[in-house]
């Protein structure tokens, strides 16, 4: 229960901006995607042999920092063949950790690889389930630059608890392997005060803790607010990114309007908007580094000072306090790991923040209604679409003002091999009825039936060119070699493409190398490659010449038994096709019925009370 309580979304004005979930959630979430990875057994691989290879380094730093004692004491006493035998002890230990250093780095980088290649599958694999990235862009903030996370936070992620990971690991080795170090060597020192001689258990090791303790406190006092400024910076630059990369795609637009000056002034306020977070970041990391680079002065000489008593009341010789020094460090630096790792921490608990929220909330659209008051969607009766008493609404939520259409026929059945066109009165945002056929918007009520989708072809208005081959891009959704060559060519040739049939397999930008016209004959080639048995067009030929309306409307007259309905109004689709024409009626808002009510009957125009006395008697 706490968990679940934990997990409600914060939302902002109805924009949902991301979730209060605790760290553990956040934890169990992500292992839980990796879990289901296919780079699995891989990763775990890695890690076991990882940790192998830390466990062998540990010890061979502890036979280290033990070499310090015959090496300072053959320096003590002048002993020159003691000197240079212990340099060949030093040239083959330090050899060896040169080998498990130069292992276990690659160790890192594959870890972190194959890290990055589940989490960013996993990611893309969740976005682009079906409708869950349409449903996420009209979810408010959390839907916002969805590339950031998928891209730029998803590495940050996966090299960010690599690295941090290994890290810990490693520090907590060496604090157990060090830790018994420093116990044995702070028995051996004895204080003398006022002739009385005593020693203390674990002396080392206690003030080893509490410096590194110390300075933990100060960190996380410090630096706690890096953890928020490090989302807010990563969501600032995804917003930056977005206005380069929104004004490159649309440059010639810009510069024929002569909006150079006003793009200049949009991406100035997103860059002030990045450099206010990178400002408040700077103060916040300078405040830090008071403490970590404070501490890590200091660190050489502390454990000189804590020992100094012992080795002048000659308890400890030269090269038991410099094994004593050692030890110190070691277990100083495994415990100040959190220290010197807090700006990185925060920066992984952002990234975290930023990857779970957006995991989360793509996970959520097959759960939630999208609208507040939603149509009902079933099968049809083969060969058959019916609309039963349906209105469409273009409320998003409770607080909006209701408004909307209906169709003004009433009830409709649309048989199978039927042309339809469908007109709207004006201001009719007709391409709600498009996205209710696609089963992509809910607001309304009534009830639609619907064939089987694999059945149905949808033509937005706005045509989709994927980058990659044109031949790609003329079989999408479909792979690129699901139509054979011959088919593909009479579909370009039937669609005034034939002069690109050369270059089907030339990749390149085709979403800018081709006009819109040819833009849209690409989906119309698509069209008559896949030959399905209902075609549902969004105005799809509203703003081409009148020849290539006349082409295209052909080109659908010359389909048999497959049901066309067009949502718009069109003069060569009208002659073609011989359609059966439906009308979209305005619906009156609740809002515009008061305006009515309080209005005097002389001021009334006629046209409203036509409308008014349609509304009232419709059923």
């Amino acid at each position: 229960m706490a968990v679940e309580a934990q997990a409600k979304p914060n939302i902002q004005g109805n924009e949902q901006v991301g979730y209060d979930l605790s760290l553990f959630f956040r934890l169990r979430m992500m292992f839980s995607a990796f879990w289901n990875s296919p780079v699995r057994i891989k990763i775990i691989s890695l890690t076991v042999a990882l940790f192998l290879i830390i466990l062998v380094t540990a010890y061979v730093q502890v036979l280290l920092n033990s070499w310090n004692a015959p090496f300072y004491d053959s320096l003590a006493r002048r002993d020159t063949s003691a000197f240079f035998h212990q340099l060949g002890v030093f040239g083959i230990i330090a050899g060896s950790l040169l080998v498990l250093n130069v292992i276990q780095a690659w160790l890192n980088q594959m870890t972190a690889l194959y890290m990055r290649e589940g989490l960013a599958r996993d990611l893309v694999n969740q976005w682009l389930q079906a409708k869950r990235a349409l449903r996420l862009a009209s979810s408010g903030l959390i839907g916002v630059n969805p590339d950031q996370r998928l891209h730029e936070d998803a590495r940050n992620l996966a090299e960010s608890t690599t690295g941090l990971a290994i890290g810990l690991v490693q520090a907590t080795i060496l604090l157990l392997s060090f830790i018994g170090v420093l116990w044995e060597l702070s028995s051996g020192m004895v204080f003398h005060f006022r002739g009385a001689s005593f020693s203390v258990p674990g002396y080392m090791v206690w003030a080893a803790i509490l410096y590194a303790g110390s300075a933990s406190f100060l960190s996380q006092f410090v630096g706690r607010r890096l953890v928020r400024l490090n989302a807010d910076r990563y969501s600032k630059e995804a917003e930056l990114r977005f206005a380069l990369m929104h004004a490159n795609e649309h440059m010639p637009a810009i510069t024929i309007a002569g909006g150079e000056e006003n793009e200049r002034r949009r991406i100035n306020v997103d860059i002030s908007a990045v450099l206010a977070v990178i400002r408040q970041l700077a103060i916040a990391n300078t405040n830090l580094t008071w403490v970590s680079a404070g501490y890590g002065w200091l660190v050489l000489i502390i454990p000189i000072l804590v020992a100094a008593p012992a080795y002048f009341s000659g308890g400890l010789t030269f090269g038991q306090l410099m094994v004593a020094v050692g030890a110190f460090n070691q277990v100083n630096s495994a415990l100040r790991w959190y220290v010197a790792n807090f700006g990185p921490i925060a920066e992984w608990r952002a990234t975290l923040m930023r990857v779970t929220d957006f995991r989360k909330a793509l996970t959520e659209m097959d759960d939630k209604t999208p609208m507040p008051h939603t149509l009902v969607f079933e099968k049809a009766a083969p060969g058959t679409m019916v609309w039963t008493d349906m209105e469409i609404s273009t409320r998003t939520s409770d607080e909006a003002t209701e408004n909307g259409f209906r169709i003004a026929e009433g009830t409709v059945t649309i048989n199978a091999g039927e042309h339809i066109m469908v007109n709207g009165d004006h201001g009719v945002n007709r391409r709600l009825l498009f996205e209710v056929l696609a089963h992509q918007w809910y607001s309304g009520s009534g009830t639609v039936s619907l064939p089987p989708m694999e059945d149905v072809l949808f033509m937005p208005h706005t045509p989709y060119v994927p980058s990659g081959t044109l031949r790609e891009a003329i079989c999408f959704p479909e792979d690129r070699d699901v139509y054979d060559e011959a088919a593909v060519e009479a579909a370009m040739d039937k669609v005034s493409l034939g002069r690109l049939k050369s270059r089907l397999d030339t990749q390149a930008r085709w979403d800018r190398l081709l006009d819109i016209e040819e833009q849209k004959a690409v989906g119309f080639a698509h069209l008559l490659l896949a030959k399905p048995k209902w075609v549902v067009l969004d105005d799809a030929m509203e703003g081409l010449e009148a020849e290539i309306q006349a082409q295209f409307s052909a080109l659908l007259a010359e389909l048999t038994d497959v049901t066309v309905i067009y949502i718009g109004r069109n003069e060569a689709y009208l002659h073609a096709m011989s359609p059966r024409v439906l009308h979209l009626q305005a619906l009156v808002s609740r809002d515009e019925d008061d305006v009515a009510a309080a209005t005097p009957p002389a001021a009334v125009p006629a046209e409203a009370t036509v409308r008014d006395t349609k509304k009232a008697n419709a059923p």
